[in-house]
């Protein structure tokens, strides 16, 4: 191998990155880098223990560096392993454990802070809309999602350090902040040939949106308390292409006051057999569950007994929670889950059949919960505007089965259903016609597997919509009616000529579920490719046409690629 002397300028360079990493990531202070901020003194004798050795206590508790960032679970999660890794810490998996639990909790986020960006820890694949302008996003989503910088809060020195940090490990970085900056104005006085970068602008507004010290954090500072979970909720499920479900959520203490054990039963509203799920959880900051939970065997990729990581959020007053459950290879099936907790008054959990249309009579209403009232005469249901309950079926406290009748002039939108105080919000909705579809996620990603790498899967939906109030589609009051039956094909996006994409891709079954080919060069692929590719998903409805007597369609955007051969540091924190 022919060795490549190294110039000056090149030395330079290694010293610079090497300087810059010292400074930035938990080795010797710089000697000019002082920070002017107060710190948040850390009190746990771990945590003094296993970083005190490196970051460097003064009078007042504070450790550098961790005294003047704060972050989610997961980001002390992924700050441990970085040390372990690059810096040589020596720590055993119980003790990053405890040190996640109290850094999480005296240097994390309030739960406004948090809400913003659950669905980084719940995995969610979305197109990120929390991006301010097109310089942040080149500055720091061009990599990564933005929700990863926003999970953190620094001081104005820590922003720096870790825009140095950036420079010094990653050769792109240094590229992407010299930029220009697209959407901000030149300071007074500067001249106007030195253009604002996209490094600048940043390390101007992230000490802004997301300083240190925040009234949300002083406020929940205050409020952390511990968690009391323990007890039963009310849990409310969707899966996408599996329907929607009710159940119970059983929490029970585990071994330690933030530690839970956990189980399930979940009924499904088209019908058919319960499932239950047991798991364990831990409650991080007083609000932030990461938890695990499995049921049956799972038989396929996207069976619901599937065991799968939990991460929910929990409101601060510990009445309800949201989340996500997910599982596979890369986290593309989940339960979407909403819990509040079962008390003594009535709650109202779902309402089937689902979207009515305008000017029915003798729709038959299942209304779902938990004590509902059993002596009710029609005139206690409020179905909403322009739907009048008639008769009463059957009551039970689980479950209530009404006749309705839905005037021809009803206002088509979601309606609030209230029984005895109970209150679900948008329960079911009314519409007058489907004006079109929509084949759901617009945009989706799947990948190749089965030889020696996973695959990655995808499930579509078909939803559809009422044109709304303005009658356009499209727009801001477009009513969403939910899944509908749809038939499915696969088309090619023409990217490429005779590429033959869905010849190669995978296969689309009936129920939308995408199941990727293998990876590896396919020799009777033209060139002998990889069958990764680019398709359209299209959904055909069944029994819905548009206004010259065609079935609606719609089509997702599809790229089939090559598995994740590596991984960028994600850890887990649940168990």
């Amino acid at each position: 191998m022919k060795r490549v002397p190294i110039t000056k300028f090149g030395l330079l360079a290694l010293f610079s990155a090497s300087v810059v990493f010292a400074q930035a990531d938990g080795g010797p202070d710089g000697a000019t880098m002082k920070e002017s901020e107060p710190g948040i003194p850390v009190a746990d004798p771990l945590v003094k223990e296993k970083c005190g050795s490196c970051h460097t206590a003064d009078g007042k508790g504070n450790l550098s560096r961790i005294s003047w960032v704060r972050t989610t679970p997961e980001g002390w999660a992924q700050a441990i392993k970085r040390m372990v890794r690059l810096n040589g810490l020596d720590i055993t998996p119980e003790e990053s454990r405890t040190i996640v639990k109290s850094l999480a909790s005296s240097h994390g986020l309030a739960p406004e802070e948090a809400k913003t960006v659950m669905y980084l820890p719940e995995k969610r694949i979305i197109d990120e809309t929390i991006i301010p302008n097109e310089t942040m996003h080149g500055a720091c989503a061009s990599c990564h999602a933005y929700a990863q910088p926003m999970s953190w809060r620094r001081s104005k020195l820590e922003w720096q350090n870790l825009e140095n940090l950036h420079v010094a490990l990653y050769s792109q970085a240094d590229a992407q902040y010299r930029r220009p900056a697209e959407d901000a104005e030149q300071p007074a006085g500067r001249d106007p040939k030195d253009k604002l970068t996209r490094g600048e602008y940043a390390l101007t507004y992230l000490p802004k949106v997301a300083g240190l010290h925040t009234p949300e954090w002083a406020a929940w500072s205050a409020r952390q308390k511990t968690p009391r979970l323990a007890g039963e909720w009310l849990v409310v499920a969707s899966v996408p292409g599996q329907g929607r479900f009710v159940g119970e959520y059983s929490v029970k203490p585990g071994k330690a006051a933030d530690e839970f054990v956990t189980s399930t039963t979940l009924r499904p509203l088209a019908g058919g057999a319960a499932m239950t799920r047991t798991g364990t959880g831990i409650i991080y900051a007083g609000y932030s569950w990461r938890g695990s939970s499995k049921g049956a065997t799972a038989a396929k990729p996207d069976d619901m007994g599937s065991a799968a990581r939990e991460t929910m959020w929990f409101a601060p007053d510990q009445q309800s929670a949201m989340g996500r459950w997910f599982w596979g290879e890369y986290q593309e099936f989940g339960y979407d889950v909403k819990l509040v907790r079962a008390t003594a008054a009535p709650a109202i959990l779902a309402v089937t059949p689902g979207p009515v249309k305008a000017g029915t009579k003798g729709t038959q209403f299942h209304i779902l919960g938990h004590n509902l009232p059993a002596s009710l005469t029609p005139a206690d249901i409020d179905l909403g505007m322009g739907v009048t309950a008639t008769k009463i079926l059957s009551a039970s406290p689980t479950e209530l089965v009404v006749t309705a009748d839905v005037t021809p002039a009803a206002t088509a939108g979601q309606r609030d259903v209230a029984i005895a105080g109970a209150v679900l919000e948008k329960a079911f909705p009314v519409y007058r016609n489907i004006d079109f579809i929509k084949a759901t996620p617009e945009t989706a990603l799947a990948r190749l597997g089965g030889i020696k790498f996973a695959k990655g899967y995808q499930q579509f939906e078909a939803i559809g919509y009422d044109n709304g109030l303005d009658g356009k589609p499209n727009t801001g009051d477009d009513v969403a009616l939910g899944p509908i039956d749809a038939t499915w094909s696969m088309q090619e996006f023409m990217s490429v000529y005779y590429d033959d994409d869905t010849k190669y891709v995978g296969a689309l079954s009936p129920s939308a579920f995408f199941t990727p080919a293998e990876e590896g060069p396919n020799p009777a692929r033209r060139f002998g490719r990889n069958n990764y590719g680019e398709v359209w998903a299209v959904a055909t409805a069944k029994n819905a046409k548009d206004k010259f007597g065609k079935p609606l369609s719609a089509r997702a955007y599809l790229v089939v690629t090559v598995p994740m051969y590596q991984r960028w540091d994600q850890p887990e924190v649940s168990r």
